[in-house]
């Protein structure tokens, strides 16, 4: 029960808003988009998904057997995927009453469904990066009530739910002046020490997040990889096209002066 307190405290916070980050945090690291067209990512990232996130978090526009889509198959997805009594033709909901949720922690948990395409700022990136940022750069902070902070979105009330996976850091801050305003100091961001290791290397858990991000930004949109095909062949026969129809128009006019 603590830890499912937790995880809804968490909820609240990780995708409440991008303001903050947006409005002059750190910059946000390159998401790799490849990633959304390997499809043992994609299923690497709904494992993710449904262990780490569909606790609290819904994606209620999406149905469990739409990861047909990714490669899997129903059997697959009931023995891997589902840990409730749903069917596989459900929409990926969680047993949370509004209500409840209103009362106990002030509001509803956001529905994920289009996180990763919701999230931009100008000049930042994607959504997909700043949810990629976001789920590398948590660190210790025994100031806030979570022990939690993040350098994506400072202050943030979301414990580090992936902290098993990638292990407990600290952030290193250095006092400099401000270069826009010699009289002011301010904290810049040095880099991160390890305190504890988790279970994965550092490098194991940057593709394990871009994993659940690439998963995150194909339920937004399950037919892009269809689309992004079906658009190379429209072009190719465009192409194709108008050179046949600028032949048949030399031909046309050749006896005419």
């Amino acid at each position: 029960m603590k830890k499912l307190i937790l995880s809804l405290l968490a909820s609240l916070s990780i995708f409440g808003t991008t303001a903050h980050a947006a409005g002059g945090g750190i910059a946000w690291d390159k998401f790799p988009t490849e990633r959304v067209t390997d499809m043992a990512a994609l299923q690497n990232g709904a494992k993710l998904f449904v262990n780490y996130c569909l606790n609290c978090h819904q994606a209620a526009f999406m149905r469990y057997n739409r990861l047909r889509d990714i490669g899997l198959t129903e059997q697959q997805i009931k023995d891997n995927l589902i840990f409730t009594g749903a069917k596989v033709g459900d929409l990926m909901k969680v047993p949370l009453d509004p209500k409840d949720a209103k009362d106990w922690f002030g509001g509803l948990p956001p529905d994920l469904t289009l996180i990763a395409r919701s999230r931009s700022a100008a000049g930042q990136g994607t959504g997909a990066d700043y949810v990629y940022t976001y789920l590398r750069t948590y660190y210790r902070d025994e100031t806030k009530a979570t022990g939690w902070n993040n350098l994506a979105f400072p202050g943030v009330g979301m414990p580090h739910v992936l902290w098993e996976l990638q292990g407990q850091q600290r952030a290193v801050f250095a006092e400099e002046k401000d270069p826009h305003d010699a009289t002011k100091v301010v904290q810049v961001f040095k880099g991160f020490e390890q305190i504890t290791p988790g279970t994965m290397t550092q490098a194991e858990y940057n593709t394990a997040t871009a994993d659940l991000v690439a998963f995150l930004q194909w339920m937004g949109e399950p037919v892009q990889n269809s689309r992004t095909r079906l658009g190379v062949w429209v072009l190719i026969f465009l192409g194709v096209f108008t050179v046949i129809a600028w032949r048949l128009n030399a031909a046309f006019w050749k006896d005419i002066k």
